[in-house]
């Protein structure tokens, strides 16, 4: 668990260590592990070292190619089956992408040990969303604010507004992208099938 959720030092650290041993438990090498999450080897072995931070679309890759939940590769905001209180202003940034002028999300729950998972985002309408995603679990996606179209991959597209929700197979390929000229805010949800593991 993290002394400090909001210390960008410690997370990017915490955020390294959790992708180094998942892949030597599952018997990688880096560049195996790079090569199978489509990133280069140099940048894995900077996240790893704790220098620099995945976007949300890279921890969904590299979780994919290690056959884990993304939340296991999260240090937890708060200890498992603890209470945590967050703030306005408060909580972990991720990128969605590594583009530029990507969309961010504040990450409200989760990590290891956690089977929810809950981020609030607030995405401009240029704004890159990281382009598919998939994971394990049930997702819901709620609409506080604005304009979002969701789509999931050979199952058709929903245009949703303030008020509305769609839930899904997480392991549905999905994406969002802002509908309009004004910025959504979006809440998502994820309920994991199984609970991250912190492994030590």
């Amino acid at each position: 668990m993290l002394k400090n959720p909001d210390a960008t030092d410690d997370v990017r650290a915490a955020v390294g260590q959790a992708i180094r041993r998942a892949r030597e438990a599952a018997g990688l090498s880096m560049r195996a592990l790079a090569r199978a999450s489509e990133m280069s080897q140099p940048f894995l072995s900077q996240v790893e070292k704790g220098e620099t931070s995945p976007s949300l679309s890279s921890l969904y890759r590299l979780a994919h190619a290690l056959g884990l939940p993304p939340s296991q590769l999260m240090p937890p905001v708060s200890a498992p089956r603890g209470v945590s209180v967050l703030r306005q202003g408060e909580g972990r940034e991720l990128q969605v992408s590594d583009a530029p002028g990507a969309a961010s999300g504040r990450l409200l729950s989760g990590g290891a040990g956690h089977l929810l998972e809950v981020v609030e985002y607030r995405v401009e309408p240029d704004a890159d969303l990281g382009g598919w995603f998939e994971s394990d679990g049930e997702m819901t996606v709620y609409v506080i604010d604005g304009e979002v179209e969701v789509t999931l991959e050979h199952e058709g597209s929903w245009r949703l507004g303030a008020g509305d929700a769609i839930s899904h197979p997480a392991d549905i390929r999905h994406r969002w992208a802002v509908v309009g000229d004004a910025a959504a805010r979006i809440l998502l949800s994820v309920a994991h099938a199984h609970p991250a593991v912190a492994r030590t």
